[in-house]
């Protein structure tokens, strides 16, 4: 692998000050993020057979099901957790407790994607599923502001990319955007379901100013992510990883690409997710260790990097391990892990007063850390 001499702050941060540290989360899935003992009571409300019912247990099997080194294994072990998420209640719960742990680990602002078209049953309709999720999101950050917290989390909504319905989750999206609805995503196995099968929907949202990120430059290489860019208008670019095949080093200076030009010089957000894209084998083109994923070529190369956690419960991760993995791999300090929180604040679907208000917030947060400057 190609590499740049380290222009890392400092080299090492205690995990407590990151727990502390004000973050913002772009990249979560609501389905990849539920407690085992949540999926434990859920199962057994809904008569699902699961393959451990002690929470240490099951979370170390969802572990296991998702370190295999590839993406379409990791998905499997979603089966587990969208078939306990049929019933509006459920939802609601989850979405609730997605926020009360978030803000436990220091989330200031998130954005939590999901799939309806998962959940939605004869029962219970996409427009009922969305409600049920974003009363849940609200009873999470009323729980918060009732602690003394101001967590706040926006939704997405996520269409199955191998499926046949984004034209439909994207008018629902658009019937939910002044109800906590913030932007559009396709989800699911990435090789061989690119975004151009996608474009009817991806222009509809783009007449009517929604904004989209894509998964892309996960498991499938740069065509995948220009087809993000060009048939899906990604604003943002879900993980991103493979964009640094476009970017060659030479002389010690990073030479990019077209498309690695593109995304840099319009400040596309990368949404990395270290222990994720461990997990899936995103960056095995340059190895298997953290300190071989191109997130650090990818920052000194210009990109707007951000780190995210993709799927807290299948990776076993928070946003804190996920920084501290970082902090260990390329010895980054406390002022590098501020970057990448405000990068990821100017990133986020909000209004431009509200995005610049919660860099204040961030920047704010991190001065009144022990050991900041």
């Amino acid at each position: 692998m190609s590499t740049l001499p380290s222009t890392a702050t400092g080299t090492g941060v205690p995990t407590e000050v990151l727990r502390a540290a004000p973050k913002v989360s772009l990249h979560d899935h609501l389905d990849g993020a539920l407690r085992p003992a949540t999926v434990i009571e859920l199962a057994e409300a809904v008569g699902v057979e699961l393959p451990a019912t002690d929470p240490a247990e099951l979370g170390a099997w969802f572990l296991r099901q998702s370190t295999t080194g590839s993406l379409v294994d990791y998905l499997h072990s979603f089966d587990v957790t969208t078939a306990v998420l049929h019933r509006a209640e459920h939802l609601e719960r989850v979405a609730r407790e997605y926020v009360l742990d978030v803000a436990a680990d220091g989330v200031v602002h998130g954005e939590v994607r999901w799939a309806p078209e998962q959940s939605a049953t004869d029962d219970l309709g996409l427009d009922e599923a969305v409600e049920a999720v974003q009363a849940g999101l609200e009873a999470g950050m009323a729980q918060v502001r009732a602690a003394g917290g101001s967590t706040t989390v926006a939704l997405l909504l996520c269409a199955m990319r191998q499926g046949a319905r984004s034209g439909e989750v994207a008018e629902l999206a658009l019937r939910h955007r002044e109800r906590g609805v913030v932007g559009f995503d396709i989800a699911g196995p990435e090789a061989g379901f690119p975004p151009s099968a996608h474009r009817a929907a991806f222009e509809r949202l783009a007449a009517a100013h929604l904004p989209v990120t894509v998964h892309a430059g996960e498991a499938d290489d740069l065509p995948s992510i220009a087809s993000a860019l060009l048939d899906g208008r990604a604003l943002r670019l879900g993980h991103g990883v493979r964009l640094a095949l476009d970017i060659t080093v030479v002389d010690g200076r990073p030479v990019l690409g077209p498309i690695a030009t593109w995304v840099r010089d319009r400040g596309i957000a990368l949404e990395l997710s270290p222990t994720s894209n461990l997990h899936t084998g995103a960056f095995a083109h340059w190895g298997t260790t953290m300190a071989e994923h191109p997130f650090d070529l990818l920052r000194r190369a210009g990109m707007a990097v951000t780190v995210n956690t993709d799927n807290r419960l299948m990776s076993a991760t928070t946003l804190t391990d996920d920084l501290a993995a970082l902090v260990e791999a390329f010895g980054y300090g406390l002022a590098d892990v501020e970057e990448f929180q405000v990068t990821a604040a100017r990133a986020a679907f909000l209004p431009a007063d509200a995005r610049e208000r919660l860099v204040r917030a961030v920047r704010e947060g991190f001065a009144a850390l022990p050991g900041a400057r």
